[in-house]
């Protein structure tokens, strides 16, 4: 029952088992397909047979009655019409077998989908950024000049608790739709938790990495302002940014290591909310 909701809901964690479901399916339908052309083959080679024996019978036999000639017509005839009824009976459960792989493929598709995006966002999410940050790393040119900048929301989820998750929600695809601006068509965002973001840019040194993590700091706090009944809470988002360069990683383990490292020495100085790994 677990399973057919987190199926249902295209949950995360059940997009493999879906995938794996909707293979095995495929497999089966392939293997009857197969199966039913090789009867058909079977009823051709069988119509081929009766045709090679009638006419060697016909040609070998002068002195055949007609009565008996036409009896192996008919026998002919009532052959062929089996072979031309199983090969319509196959051609139409082909045509629903493509239907029905089609479907399966799509649904294949929206399940790969579903396991690297974000639902709230609809950003990709952490899987999408290690599959993105295990490419990059195994170019032929490594991943020197890029740059892992995490973002983290402050005290998202004391917000959450006061004022509800479908307003913690609505932030969020606010803030997912201004760092869309801010990252240009190569570069890479995720919502990777709950809280949390990560942007991953390329050909950027550190001091270019932090005039984009500076930048989308006030993009935050300029903008992302919402209504409170609480006179003493001004209703602002702020963020803490940890900023690690490839440069500095053999690893995308490594890389994220490093960004989430500066990550907790920016949320523990919010004076200091842009902290960047070994400097």
């Amino acid at each position: 029952m677990l399973d057919e909701l987190g199926l249902k809901y295209r949950l995360v964690g059940h997009c493999g088992l879906a995938g794996e479901t909707s293979r095995n399916e495929a497999s089966r339908m392939l293997r009857e397909v197969a199966e039913r052309l090789a009867e058909g083959l079977e009823h051709r080679h069988a119509f081929a047979r009766a045709c090679g024996t009638i006419l060697k019978s016909v040609s070998g036999n002068n002195d055949q009655s007609l009565a008996a000639f036409l009896g192996e017509i008919d026998y002919l005839t009532a052959s062929l019409t089996t072979v031309l009824s199983a090969e319509m009976e196959i051609g139409a459960r082909l045509q629903d077998d493509i239907k029905t792989l089609e479907t399966l493929e799509r649904g294949i598709s929206a399940m790969q989908s579903a396991a690297v995006a974000d639902r709230i966002t609809g950003l990709p999410n952490r899987v999408a950024l290690n599959r993105t940050m295990a490419d990059l790393y195994e170019r032929e040119e490594g991943a020197a000049g890029s740059a892992l900048i995490m973002v983290d929301i402050d005290n998202f989820t004391d917000l959450n608790d006061r004022y509800g998750t479908q307003t913690g929600n609505k932030l969020l695809k606010k803030l997912a739709g201004l760092f869309r601006k801010s990252v240009k068509k190569n570069d890479f965002i995720a919502r990777t938790e709950a809280d949390e973001f990560a942007l991953l840019f390329s050909n950027v040194g550190m001091q270019d990495a932090i005039t984009i993590a500076e930048r989308l700091r006030a993009s935050v706090e300029d903008n992302l302002v919402f209504a409170t009944s609480d006179k003493a809470d001004p209703g602002r988002l702020t963020i803490s940014i940890g900023v690690a360069l490839s440069t500095d990683a053999a690893t995308p383990g490594q890389l994220q290591a490093n960004a989430r490292v500066a990550l907790l020495a920016a949320q523990s100085n919010p004076r200091q909310p842009v902290q960047a790994f070994g400097r």
